[in-house]
């Protein structure tokens, strides 16, 4: 064993993602000693890259999996493809019970899902941070657009996104890169949209991808390979961007392989004292100190920390008692949509592989002239238009031999679709707990998931499915091919929910500055946080709380309150 000022630091912060990353950027910057926990491996900056640069053709199976990979490991083989499994978890090697559906997708590395995310940037408006107090559902978000507008500058600002403004009150312009441009079909699009509809309007994604170099990264290449992780620093990532910058401070220490079990409690002082943590290879369990704790390992990991982290003084675990930890559990839901042709536009085509299409903002609920009855809060669509490929045409055509072959190089029609992610209302019954019998291949409870959809969300979807032919047919669109169907919770990838913000501590696990009620040096600034879903994309909002946490984390040291 080294000295004790091996394991002691200013500030721990657990997980190494989106959220875990810009907490080790803010943390170190304001000159913290910070150790970093990342349960996974190491990865990298380009040199763990390995399958970036590489063809289809370069994989066995040309990219896909084979049945047997698909019934190991279903989660895994449904979000990656061949090129991009290193960056998604082994179902099979870690296991969780759904009680009801879920899917829970996991990236365990350094970077986490940071590697592999879809990159849409979007702030919430006030729509979204009243929607609570305004129905009565659930409980009051503490803070209000006005609290959190600075900070999402500050992370655009750092992150680089590309966007247009619109200045449309129910999604916030932010500070933006050029956006990356309609094609001519999403154009066509876009612009039937706004001339036909009074409160609706189509816009460039709003997206993590660098339109031109920014803060020493990118530009994005418009390969489209993502997932791949990116050589040229094209996109946000952690490994990209934050972790670098906490790094060049010299006050972080990074260590991945560590499983943390539980955050340790301190009761003569009420205070966390720092976190136990197992060794992912041999085991070997160690104990690691500091005056304050983030919380990032995601929504559900991070619930499972709480609950595991029991005490006298927190025999439910730690900060809940409230009895809230676990529950509330959200995510948007996605299952609906519908691809549709166009006749036209023959002699256009476009150039490079373009990483974002469209985006379609709330239009439900957001007035008097657009109120429902059969359903609250609302629903935003997102969309890609090109023209069919060979994959395309070769399922649609008749034939074979030199003249089928042809046809197969000559691009098809235009081809465009069109998706919807709904709100899901925060439910108590939708949650996570650990299984006293089950245990993980590290000894640890296995987390048990349980998750439903409610008549809130099956109207939504219903309405989406009738917007969405509807908005194809306006803008004369042909052979539309819609779908509609609930896929399980999880599928977004938008896990939010587990420990909420609130103004009562009887209510909620979290304060205005993302912090314990009842333990004042813990930090929980991942989507556990989430009060309600919203309709967007949630990560640049985790960003910007994290960021705006850390400013008063510090804050509160020097003031001795920590």
């Amino acid at each position: 064993m080294g000295s004790p000022n091996q394991y002691t630091f200013d500030a721990i912060v657990v997980g190494s993602g989106i959220s875990g990353g810009w907490a080790a950027k803010e943390l170190c910057e304001k000159g913290l000693k910070t150790l970093v926990l990342e349960r996974g491996r190491n990865v990298e900056h380009i040199k763990d890259y390995p399958t970036a640069p590489l063809n289809p053709w370069d994989f066995e199976y040309r990219l896909n999996h084979t049945e047997k990979e698909k019934a190991a490991d279903p989660i895994r083989t449904a979000y990656g493809d061949a090129a991009s499994d290193l960056f998604f978890v082994r179902d099979s090697q870690h296991p969780y019970v759904q009680e009801k559906p879920f899917t829970w997708v996991r990236g365990y590395q350094v970077g986490g899902r940071s590697l592999t995310w879809g990159r849409q940037c979007y702030r919430l408006s006030d729509l979204d941070f009243e929607a609570n107090s305004r129905e009565g559902t659930a409980v009051d978000w503490p803070i209000r657009y006005k609290d959190i507008a600075p900070w999402y500058g500050y992370v655009e600002n750092y992150v680089g996104v590309s966007g247009q403004k619109e200045g449309y009150e129910f999604l916030p312009d932010g500070n933006f890169l050029p956006p990356m441009e309609m094609n001519c079909i999403e154009d066509h699009f876009s612009r039937t949209i706004r001339s036909h509809y009074t409160d609706r309007i189509v816009t460039p994604g709003r997206v993590a991808n660098l339109s031109k170099g920014w803060n020493g990264r990118g530009p994005c290449q418009y390969r489209n390979l993502c997932s791949r992780g990116c050589p040229f620093s094209g996109y946000f990532s952690s490994n990209a961007a934050t972790l670098p910058s906490a790094a060049a401070t010299g006050n972080l220490t990074l260590l991945p392989d560590s499983i943390v079990i539980e955050v340790l409690y301190d009761a003569g002082r009420d205070r966390a004292s720092g976190v136990r943590v197992m060794n992912a290879h041999t085991k070997a369990v160690t104990e690691y100190y500091a005056r304050i704790i983030f919380l990032n390992a995601s929504t559900i990991a991070t619930a499972a920390i709480l609950l595991n982290s029991v005490s006298p003084r927190h025999p439910n675990g730690l900060g809940n008692s409230s009895g809230q930890v676990g529950h509330n559990l959200m995510d948007h839901f996605t299952g609906t949509g519908a691809e549709a042709d166009f006749e036209g536009m023959q002699d256009q085509y476009y150039f490079g592989r373009k990483p974002i299409g469209i985006y379609v903002p709330r239009f439900r609920n957001v007035s008097p002239a657009t109120a429902r009855t059969d359903y609250r809060r609302g629903f935003g669509l997102q969309g890609k238009g090109a023209r069919a490929e060979w994959k395309e045409m070769g399922a649609r055509l008749p034939g074979f031999g030199q003249q089928f072959k042809d046809q197969l190089l000559r691009p098809g029609p235009w081809i465009m679709w069109l998706g919807g992610w709904g709100e899901t209302l925060p439910y108590f019954d939708n949650r996570i707990a650990l299984d006293k019998e089950l245990k993980d291949p590290w000894g640890l409870p296995q987390v048990k998931i349980s998750f439903e959809y409610h008549d809130n969300e099956r109207a939504m979807s219903k309405d989406i499915l009738d917007v969405i032919t509807e908005m194809f047919t306006v803008a004369g669109f042909t052979n539309i091919r819609a779908y509609s169907y609930l896929q399980p919770g999880g599928t977004a990838v938008h896990e939010m929910g587990t420990a909420r913000m609130g103004h009562d501590p009887s209510t909620s696990v979290l304060n205005a500055f993302n912090q314990l009620h009842d333990v004042k040096n813990v930090f929980i600034t991942d989507g556990s946080c989430m009060t309600s879903s919203g309709t967007a994309n949630p990560s640049l909002t985790y960003m910007a709380l994290t960021a705006r946490a850390c400013d008063y984390a510090v804050k509160e040291m020097k003031k001795g309150n920590l």
